[in-house]
């Protein structure tokens, strides 16, 4: 706008000098000069007109650039919040870029950023630069136009959770059911399906949370208790929050429970034929790669072996897991190191399968259940040391009796974001 009203200004101003030279010649008698002088000056008017115009291309071209960038962050935030890697961030933020018109304009992605006030938050960056061409201001300089516009999308988890389904379109993804009563303390119950009902209450359940959190519907039978002020549809699916923990390695040598034993203690490492546990069976401190069915029979206590520094037990493939409901079952996560926190891990490329906790009141899980390509079944009517127990699966099914609790850091667990938000802040 502001070359338009100097264009205009221009205009008029020569308006009058023409004016006053064409009197004075027409005065004087030198009539034939003007044409020269109009002549020698119309470049002038014509660069200025021209610059008035392409003044506003280029802001509006600006404008566009900014729109552009926001619109690319915003796409990159919504891939980092799916747990992609920075490649595939940069290749979401790179296609919107392009579909918004970016043509043979540069664009730069990082996560987080590398300036401004978010370099330490969640947060994705993006830096476009494009060159425009000049046509009536060409006259004065042929080199192109150069316009950059940067954007910051800031993502921030509204809640954090105790429970997370991450199946996108499984019916009853999170169900309750049964004679069921679950209190949450300070964390969420999410699901990430696009169900009508991806949390759903039925029979005498109840269940107090702080929150209800779905990316599609929920059928609540039963009145639900929550700090927020009603259960939160249609919100952005949650991350897989363990999707970078990495798969542990199994030995070349093959470790073996002894079924005849009615007391024993068990190494950590690698169970080629699964684990078929009886009676009393300690576990020592580490990591358990069970290659086959990891079973805990009726009347059995099954402990962490002292020292206890916890354990991780991996399901490879599709392996799973059975308690039956009258064992004993004491067990808790490390507290620190790769697996910190992390009590059962079940192989993300296992295929469709159903692991089942169950015990007796006694029975203390400590740490997150983390099955993604498997449905959870909790029927214990119990949970972790001071409530910390995390369940991340594919589905989940509960219909047992426990309070859980969110504030579980000092055992090593991690908060699980839940309810994440995207706004442009930069």
């Amino acid at each position: 706008m502001a070359g338009i009203a100097w264009a205009r200004s221009a205009m008029a101003s020569f308006g009058l000098i023409f004016r006053y030279f064409v009197c004075r010649r027409l005065r004087s008698g030198e009539g034939g000069n003007v044409a020269i002088i109009f002549a020698l000056t119309l470049p002038i008017v014509v660069g200025g007109a021209g610059l008035g115009v392409e003044t506003s291309y280029w802001y509006y071209s600006s404008l566009k650039l900014q729109a552009t960038a926001d619109a690319s962050a915003y796409a990159g935030a919504l891939e980092k919040i799916a747990g992609s890697d920075t490649a595939a961030i940069t290749t979401a933020a790179t296609q919107s870029a392009t579909d918004n018109g970016l043509g043979t304009g540069t664009i730069v992605v990082h996560t987080p950023p590398t300036s401004g006030p978010n370099t330490a938050n969640k947060a994705v960056e993006v830096i476009l630069n494009q060159n425009l061409d000049r046509v009536f201001t060409s006259i004065f300089s042929q080199s192109k136009v150069p316009e950059q516009a940067r954007a910051v999308a800031l993502i921030t988890d509204g809640a954090y959770g105790c429970m997370e389904a991450l199946n996108p379109s499984a019916s009853q993804a999170v169900l309750f059911s049964g004679s069921t009563t679950v209190k949450l303390s300070g964390c969420v119950i999410a699901s990430n399906s696009i169900a009508d009902d991806a949390i759903k209450t039925q029979g005498s359940a109840s269940l107090k949370a702080d929150c209800l959190v779905s990316v599609g519907g929920m059928v609540l039978n039963n009145p639900v208790t929550t700090v927020c002020k009603s259960p939160i549809t249609k919100s952005l699916p949650v991350a897989d929050p363990f999707s970078s923990l990495p798969t542990p390695a199994a030995s070349s040598q093959c470790s073996k429970v002894n079924g005849s034993k009615t007391s024993q203690t068990l190494q950590a490492g690698t169970y080629c034929n699964g684990m078929d546990l009886k009676g009393n069976v300690a576990l020592s401190s580490g990591t358990y790669v069970v290659q086959g069915d990891f079973k805990i029979n009726a009347g059995a206590v099954v402990t962490c072996a002292t020292p206890c520094t916890g354990v991780t037990i991996y399901m490879a493939g599709s392996n799973t897991v059975s308690m039956n409901g009258n064992a004993t079952v004491t067990l808790s996560a490390p507290t620190s190191g790769t697996y910190s926190g992390v009590l059962f891990y079940g192989d993300r490329t296992g295929t469709t399968a159903q692991s089942t906790f169950n015990g007796t009141a006694d029975s203390l899980l400590t740490g997150a259940i983390y099955f993604p390509r498997q449905q959870v079944n909790y029927l214990g009517n119990f949970s972790g040391v001071n409530g910390c127990t995390q369940v991340v699966a594919d589905t989940i099914q509960w219909s047992g009796n426990s309070t859980i609790n969110q504030d579980c850091t000092s055992l090593g667990m991690k908060n699980l974001p839940a309810a994440p938000s995207i706004a442009i802040v930069e």
